[in-house]
């Protein structure tokens, strides 16, 4: 199995909290007429490693970059095998974890999916943005192995959406006979074609060492990761994931992104 780069050893402030609690909307009858809302306890058992550094470049689902690798390292609390019992037998798992990233915003009940162009408002409940009122995302991975390391067995799994240090608050596994509906209907997604970009590399560019991740970052790039409401052909975008740095042009008449540096 390929060596793992080590994850960077600071992450995000929300990301070390043990635990979050967030208001979910479970009423309770108290009275005539009356109801209240409880609050709902969400522990951390693991924060995701991913070569992700900030959430501009992050892939907007799960599976659309295929060969980016995450690394589950549970919670002390949550190191003991026995939670891992069985679950090399599947082959993909899904994910619940919190958007620990989010700036605060009041809860709207609309929304502007990025396939729509950023221009057309959707019922949040219609669409996976991450400003939910339960900021919580949920993702489908494939399952790569189990690790053995200093922090207790570490899940290896691939074709994450998530930032470095994501925190998880459930893993379940992915179950064919249940989960795989292929004929279901996509809403607004199926109504609007995903076009990838062709990448277009400098001439003088020396290859770099570290393959695997510079064909992940390759993928990443062609999936577009510009904000859908800014396509501006004479803006210059960076975007930094494992140990790169890039700027890059996108022209949308060709659909061609010209990487213009890398370090």
């Amino acid at each position: 199995m390929t060596a793992l780069r080590p994850p960077p050893s600071t992450l995000h402030p929300l990301a070390l909290f043990p635990s979050l609690s967030y208001f979910c909307t479970d009423f309770r009858h108290e009275g005539r007429g009356g109801e209240r809302r409880t609050p709902m306890h969400l522990t951390t058992i693991a924060h995701i490693h991913t070569d992700f550094r900030e959430k501009f470049g992050t892939p907007r689902q799960a599976g659309l970059v295929p060969d980016v690798v995450g690394r589950i390292v549970f919670t002390p609390e949550f190191r003991n095998p026995d939670f891992l019992r069985g679950i090399t037998d599947f082959s993909y798992l899904w994910l619940l974890w919190g958007f620990s990233l989010n700036r605060p915003v009041s809860s709207r009940p609309t929304v502007r999916p990025p396939r729509l162009g950023g221009n057309r408002r959707m019922g949040v409940f219609a669409t996976r943005s991450p400003y939910r009122p339960n900021p919580i995302g949920l993702s489908c991975v494939r399952l790569l192995g189990l690790q053995d390391s200093d922090e207790g067995s570490v899940l290896l799994v691939s074709g994450v959406d998530m930032v470095d240090g994501t925190p998880l608050y459930d893993i379940k596994p992915y179950l064919p006979y249940a989960d795989a509906h292929p004929q279901a209907a996509g809403g607004f997604t199926d109504l609007h074609e995903r076009h990838l970009l062709s990448v277009t590399l400098p001439p003088d560019l020396v290859p770099p060492k570290d393959l695997d991740a510079w064909n992940a970052l390759l993928d990443v790039l062609a999936q577009d990761p510009r904000p859908a409401y800014n396509h501006d052909p004479n803006r210059i975008y960076g975007l930094s994931f494992a140990s790169f740095n890039v700027r890059f042009q996108v022209d949308d008449t060709t659909h061609i992104l010209t990487l213009l540096s890398v370090e």
